[in-house]
């Protein structure tokens, strides 16, 4: 399945929720789920009763657009996430936690996983001092990711640098805004990671 390229805010009112896919807009009057928060569509303010497996589908996606993966690489992870000792919901969402992309998100230096994932395939960020141009490379706890040298003067990354230094970022990163730096402090726990899903239903999904 190809990766969605309509409009972001419909997906947010498609799910019933914020999903943050739009950045700065997100946390404005001019959000889409301010202005107008119901299912898009001619029909979109009807509701029927949803089946369990509809309920679990739902789920599924939601947390799949909130990550911006497209469906094969989000049923990669999670098969990854099975072989894992421990929770498979958490495993999971540890797993999409640790991508670069989001990492560099978190950090502050993109404004949405979508500008993330072009600033690491454009070669902007270093990981431990190299270049890792790679989205989906998994982060461990030690790891420091920085933006590169030649980089620094590009107008985004030093918007991004100032706002990220009025951010809080969670516990389990710590970032330096002036030195535009981050680095992996430890592994999030389940109560550090921030989504609007209940990972359970997820497992469910697809141990059906």
């Amino acid at each position: 399945m190809s990766r969605y390229t309509g409009p972001v805010c419909r997906l947010c009112r498609a799910e019933g929720t914020k999903l943050f896919l739009k950045g700065d807009r997100c946390y404005t009057e001019k959000c889409a789920m301010a202005r107008r928060n119901s299912r898009p569509g001619q029909h979109g303010a009807r509701k029927g009763k949803m089946s369990e497996y509809g309920i679990r589908l739902r789920e599924k996606q939601k947390l799949r657009r909130f990550y911006g993966l497209n469906e094969s690489q989000f049923a990669k992870m999670y098969e990854m996430a099975t072989k894992m000792p421990g929770q498979t919901g958490h495993d999971f969402l540890q797993l999409l936690e640790r991508r670069l992309d989001n990492v560099v998100y978190r950090l502050g230096f993109a404004v949405s996983r979508k500008q993330a994932r072009e600033l690491v395939r454009h070669g902007h960020f270093l990981v431990n001092g190299r270049k890792l141009d790679i989205p989906s490379a998994l982060l461990k706890a030690g790891d420091v990711v920085s933006v590169r040298e030649k980089s620094r003067d590009v107008e985004v990354l030093k918007q991004n640098a100032e706002v990220a230094s009025q951010r809080a970022v969670p516990a389990w990163l710590e970032v330096n805004p002036e030195a535009m730096s981050g680095r992996v402090v430890s592994l999030p726990a389940r109560d550090q990671i921030e989504v609007p899903v209940n990972e359970q239903l997820v497992v469910e999904f697809y141990a059906r």
